[in-house]
């Protein structure tokens, strides 16, 4: 496993902050790279690659490892959209159905691994 380049306590709070809806771009792109790297944590491997460009690529998965070119499972998506599937506010399907996301190869499905971070119920308001 690479190591991780962002702090925990940083991109907690920088995931945090989205959730609560930042768009400091400081913020966001933490929380896109500490995802990132997370991804890559929870599910090690070399057989998909995760792009979102440009802030930040990753490759997670267990299978076979590709060593030369474009890897044969891609997936690729901006960072708000990306945000958007890590908090569990779009579902992957949905994403991929949409054209927000671009999945290509047998195992660009990363349904079993999303939301990594789900938000946590709001309380309801006043009555």
């Amino acid at each position: 496993m690479a190591r991780r380049r962002i702090p925990a306590a940083a991109g907690s709070a920088a995931v945090r902050a989205v959730v609560a809806g930042s768009t400091d771009r400081t913020e966001r792109a933490t929380a896109v790279r500490y995802s990132l790297e997370e991804l890559a944590a929870r599910a090690p491997g070399n057989t998909v690659e995760v792009r979102v460009p440009p802030l930040g690529v990753t490759q997670c998965v267990e299978g076979p490892r590709h060593t030369r070119g474009t890897p044969p499972n891609v997936i690729e998506t901006s960072a708000d959209t990306w945000l958007a599937l890590i908090i569990g506010e779009v579902d992957w399907a949905q994403a991929v159905a949409s054209g927000a996301v671009s999945a290509s190869g047998q195992r660009a499905d990363l349904s079993a691994l999303l939301p990594l971070f789900p938000q946590a119920p709001q309380p309801p308001g006043p009555a």
